[in-house]
Formats: structure tokens, sequence, C-alpha cells
């Protein structure tokens, strides 16, 4: 089995966790967005900080995979947002119902074609955040994960 390994965990400090099930449907990843932009203003990152929007895009972009490729029916998906609060880094993670169905590996992304309305969400990952992956825990999901600094 093909696994990518998440980096050694780094931060120290105070943690906090949020974790939801949602619908593996379009409203579940708008859901998702907004939840997630609303447990960091409960966080202390306001709706309108850069933070906050970055993560908010970051979330609908991996939520919107996690609906697309990695739906199957009767499922949902996860999300699992944790918090290092010591050196405001949030971690996203999105886990969802399809091992089979990765994601390219880090670094190999190619660019969208200019007529294409789709393709561009992980390069959005990947530009926006400092790490990225995906890790496969058991036979039954995938989670694609990435790391961006808040503050």
């Amino acid at each position: 089995m093909n696994v990518e390994i998440a980096p050694v965990d780094e931060h120290t400090g105070p943690v906090r966790h949020f974790r939801i099930r949602l619908s593996a449907t379009a409203r579940g990843a708008r859901l998702a967005r907004h939840l997630a932009a609303g447990q960091l203003a409960a966080w202390g990152w306001p709706y309108d900080a850069e933070g906050n929007r970055t993560a908010s895009l970051l979330v609908a972009e991996l939520a919107t995979n996690a609906v697309r490729h990695g739906r199957v029916r009767g499922r949902d998906f996860a999300l699992r947002l944790t918090l290092y609060a010591q050196d405001a880094t949030l971690r996203i993670e999105v886990t969802d119902a399809r091992p089979d169905r990765r994601p390219p590996s880090v670094g190999t992304l190619t660019p969208a074609g200019q007529d294409t309305e789709s393709g561009r969400g992980l390069l959005l990952v990947e530009a926006l955040s400092t790490h990225w992956g995906t890790t496969a825990g058991d036979p039954y999901t995938k989670t694609v994960w990435c790391e961006v600094p808040l503050g």
C-alpha cells in the first residue's frame, strides 16, 4: 500500500480540536467552510482576518474534493481542525471514503488548462499551505491534510 506519512509533529503548546462528520454533498462542503470559519472566530481569528479567510478557502477546496472524488453513496466525510495555539498554525484534515482515489503527490501537480472549470483546488492548497499531503490509516478511508499559519 502506498502511504504518505505526515511530517513529524513539530508543534508545541496548547492544542484545540474541532471535528464533525458531514454529508458528502455540495451542501455538506459549504457547511464545512462555514463551520470552519465560525470555529476559527470562536478561537480568536475573526471572520475578516486573513488567516480565517485563507483557512476557510482551504477547507472549502478539500471538502469539495472529498465530495467530488471521495464520495461513496451513504458515507459521510469528516472535517477535523487542529489549532496549535503557540505558533498559530491550523492543521486541516478532510477524510473521505475513497482510499483508492488519491490525489497526485506533493510537488507533482500540473496547472489546469485555461479552458477548464476545475482542477485548481489542490494548486491553491499547495500555494497557500506550508505543508500538505495524504494519509491512509485504514483500508476504508483517506485523509487529505494541510497546515496553514493563521497569524
